[in-house]
């Protein structure tokens, strides 16, 4: 059964704490038809990554590639942490190309479409053979962050 959890009521005193890359612990009630989140308090708000564009150009992307290659409601926590590990450099990282490198490649590798054992010359040909088409964040991928 497909569950989903309301989060958007106007005057819902936790709205503050979904903002876009938050991380959260969250507790929720079962409704009719919705879940209604009861608790929510914030982790890691990550916003040194809303004060520059090209970051959160970047962690969108990580979400769109990982939104891509992976089934919805599909649980692995091992990819949660990379994406958390990710997330976190982002804060601080200046080289922003060889962080999106390595987190393609550190996927690729975690979900078995690469041998970690072996180079990868060509990371987003990979990338986009593996999901069968073109990550629409392109500009992130490519040009953006040259």
């Amino acid at each position: 059964m497909e569950r989903r959890i309301e989060f958007f009521r106007p005057k819902s005193r936790k709205r503050g704490h979904l903002e876009i890359f938050s991380y959260i612990r969250f507790q929720a009630a079962t409704g009719r038809g919705l879940d209604l989140m009861t608790e929510a308090e914030v982790i890691d708000d990550f916003k040194e990554i809303r004060k520059n564009l090209k970051k959160v150009s970047l962690a969108y992307y990580f979400c769109e590639v990982v939104g891509k290659i992976t089934h919805e409601g599909e649980t692995n926590e091992r990819l949660f942490d990379l994406i958390l590990e990710n997330l976190e450099k982002l804060k601080s990282e200046t080289e922003l190309k060889k962080l999106r490198l390595d987190f393609i490649l550190r996927l690729l590798i975690l979900l078995g479409y690469w041998p970690a054992e072996k180079q990868l010359l060509d990371i987003d040909n990979k990338l986009e053979e593996v999901i069968e088409r073109q990550i629409n964040s392109v500009r992130v991928g490519r040009m953006m962050l040259k």
